[in-house]
């Protein structure tokens, strides 16, 4: 860091001296860590709003987030689109909505329901077995989560799962019947049927 002169001024007889600001560069550092906490509450509540809201534009992007608070500009909104790795999806109906590449870790749920409530949402299709092997075919974007729940229930029927896209490959212990894994499963996936 450079030393600074300090500058004397005369005025109306009396001498001003005018020190350099030395508290430049750390106001700038200040600056730049609020700027990366603004950041990181936009981003955040970019995936909020994009997880609870059928949005497919950035008209619709940028009034939600105004009414978070935010104001920002369509080249921001699209690089902070770009960073979240957010995607365009086709919705039930048919229509083109934001999507998150992890939708289900940022869900906002205003009343807090049970694992069996939120399951009622009809992600599953169905499910089909080969051996000690089955396969269960999910609407796109709900694999990884009915994954997660069969994981998390620790289902002893089955030994573990991997999910895709819309597929989950599940591997069943020897000597269990088909009819106990759906059984077990309908604990987890209440609309479970084969």
């Amino acid at each position: 860091m450079q030393k600074r002169k300090e500058k004397v001024w005369l005025y109306a007889g009396k001498c001003i001296i005018l020190q350099p600001n030395l508290n430049k560069y750390s106001k700038q550092q200040d600056k730049g860590k609020v700027s990366m906490k603004i950041k990181k509450d936009r981003l955040e509540a970019l995936r909020m709003i994009i997880s609870s809201r059928e949005l497919g534009s950035q008209d619709e992007l940028l009034e939600a987030l105004k009414g978070e608070g935010f104001q920002l500009t369509q080249a921001t909104l699209s690089r902070d689109l770009k960073q979240l790795k957010v995607a365009k999806a086709a919705t039930m109906r048919g229509n083109y909505v934001y999507v998150l590449p992890n939708d289900t870790m940022y869900k906002r749920v205003a009343t807090p329901r049970s694992l069996h409530e939120m399951m009622q949402v009809p992600g599953f299709l169905s499910i089909h077995f080969s051996g000690n092997m089955g396969v269960i075919k999910t609407r796109p974007g709900y694999a990884s989560s009915i994954a997660y729940n069969i994981d998390n229930n620790h289902i002893n029927e089955i030994l573990g799962t991997i999910a895709g896209d819309d597929t989950i490959f599940i591997v069943i212990k020897q000597g269990v019947t088909k009819e106990e894994v759906i059984d077990a499963l309908r604990e987890v996936v209440p609309n479970m049927r084969q």
